[in-house]
């Protein structure tokens, strides 16, 4: 017999909290709220969900139980069948995936079409109202008392300066702000660093954080660095390699997109070595891996005398579920900030992130300030 029993589907609660998911039917949105309808019917344990820790109790953040999903996305796969995918890979039991059908479905009826599409003819304004009007009438569907939106779609890349159109990031960036809603940005992608977006969220009163989920190389690199910082052992290189498939390794084959994801990885080098050492991270897009991904760091360093050394590490692990539990605490976190009447950038946030808005790069350091803003939330009634 199963151990998972499928779960109903309810009303949500007067004070339920929206989650408008930007790229919806992907992996890890799928995940999320996979993972958010198991752990609310004590099918799971909440592994990896930081806000289910001890010193968020007292924060006052929505229950995951409480959580409502919707988003935008550019593809038609429903959601439940998504799932049924990422359990033929192994990212979900199968078991779990029949039990929260329910959730998954429901989910899934709230997720509209979203763009730009080859050949949409709307301007950028045209398309930020529309998706604006999308997060709005979900909003009011659910009944939600607030809603955030958190980008997790496939990563683009950099826009070239001065370029006439808004990448989609910041078009739905700049829905988000629209509709008073909360914004996060999961992604490499430009989102709210467009210019004249983070003028225009202090203007909307909303709270707002990123970018890039912090989820496995670039975890360890702000842990490892720092050591090397403390111990005044030079690092003379620091090389890597990711080997992933799915649709993020699609996504990083483009150069670009690379390039938008390795600023973040040298970002947090040069902020704890205060130097950017020689090295590079290679991406490679290997469809055969799926949702898993393999990535090696090789760390040259020099101690006492002179003398020199390497450091190796091998990470392999399954993206979509270490990132889930992290979309999940963030969208508690920034829908409790903006009741706490929190507004602007949340560099507390920054544990999280790969390329946070200001604050540390050291994890440590950033546990640290996310427990001080948990306490802090816990003040505010």
């Amino acid at each position: 017999m199963s151990q998972y029993v499928e779960t109903s589907t309810s009303r949500p609660a007067p004070d339920a909290t929206g989650v408008w998911l930007i790229g919806a039917r992907g992996s890890v949105a799928t995940t999320a709220v996979a993972g958010c309808a198991a752990v609310s019917a004590g099918l799971c344990p909440p592994t990896g969900v930081v806000t289910e820790t001890e010193p968020f109790a007292a924060a006052g953040l929505p229950a995951l139980s409480s959580l409502v999903f919707g988003g935008h996305d550019t593809v038609d796969w429903p959601l439940p069948k998504r799932a049924e995918a990422l359990a033929e890979q192994g990212v979900l039991p199968h078991a779990l995936v029949r039990a929260v059908h329910g959730e998954l479905a429901a989910a899934d009826r709230e997720i509209r079409v979203g763009g730009p599409a080859a050949g949409d003819t709307r301007s950028d304004e045209e398309l930020t109202a529309a998706f604006a009007a999308d997060i709005v009438d979900f909003g009011l569907r659910a009944g939600v008392a607030r809603t955030v939106v958190v980008n997790v779609a496939s990563t683009e890349p950099t826009p070239a300066e001065g370029a006439a159109r808004r990448p989609a990031s910041s078009l739905y960036a700049a829905a988000a702000l629209r509709a008073g809603c909360a914004y996060i940005n999961f992604t490499p992608s430009t989102g709210m660093g467009h210019p004249g977006l983070a003028e225009a969220a202090g203007r909307a009163g909303v709270p707002y954080a990123g970018r890039d989920g912090k989820t496995g190389q670039t975890l360890l690199r702000a842990v490892l660095a720092p050591m090397f910082r403390q111990r005044d052992l030079a690092v003379r290189a620091w090389s890597g390699t990711n080997l992933l498939g799915g649709g993020d390794g699609a996504a990083l084959a483009d150069p670009a997109a690379a390039a938008a994801k390795n600023a973040g990885k040298d970002r947090v080098l040069r902020d704890n070595l205060k130097v950017l050492p020689e090295g590079r991270v290679h991406i490679d897009d290997v469809p055969a891996l799926g949702e898993w991904k393999t990535a090696w760091d090789h760390v040259a360093f020099e101690g006492f005398l002179g003398s020199r050394m390497v450091l190796q590490t091998i990470w392999q692990g399954c993206d979509s579920a270490l990132a889930a539990p992290l979309v999940l605490d963030l969208a508690r976190l920034a829908a409790r900030a903006q009741e706490a009447g929190i507004v602007g950038s949340l560099p507390e946030l920054g544990f999280y992130f790969k390329d946070p808005d200001g604050g540390s790069s050291a994890l440590a350091e950033q546990y640290e300030a996310l427990l001080s803003f948990a306490a802090r939330l816990a003040e505010v009634r």
